[in-house]
């Protein structure tokens, strides 16, 4: 599972059939640290969330394990939002 921060949303008008009904959101793998990685994931979001909130995102085969996503193309799914990440006994600053 990767942790991330959700930066922008995909617009697609004209898309397969199969992802229709999914909001597709763009996330920033975050390191444990707080900080960015170069990675970025287009991902549905199952659960609602919004611009610049911390998320769980589960990718691969995994992401196809859902009642929502059984057997669809879909390679990235945000699976939980994140409130407050402790990591090594100190809380991890997610502003």
């Amino acid at each position: 599972m990767i942790i991330g921060r959700v930066i922008g949303n995909v617009v697609s008008v004209i898309k397969d059939s199969s992802y229709n009904g999914f909001k597709l959101l763009v996330v920033q793998e975050m390191n444990i640290d707080g900080t960015y990685d170069d990675n970025f994931y287009i991902s549905a979001d199952l659960i609602g969330v919004g611009n610049d909130e911390v998320v769980m995102v589960t990718c691969g085969t995994s992401s196809r394990a859902t009642e929502e996503t059984h057997e669809k193309p879909i390679d990235s799914v945000i699976v939980a939002k994140i409130n407050r990440l402790i990591f090594k006994d100190r809380e991890v600053e997610l502003e």
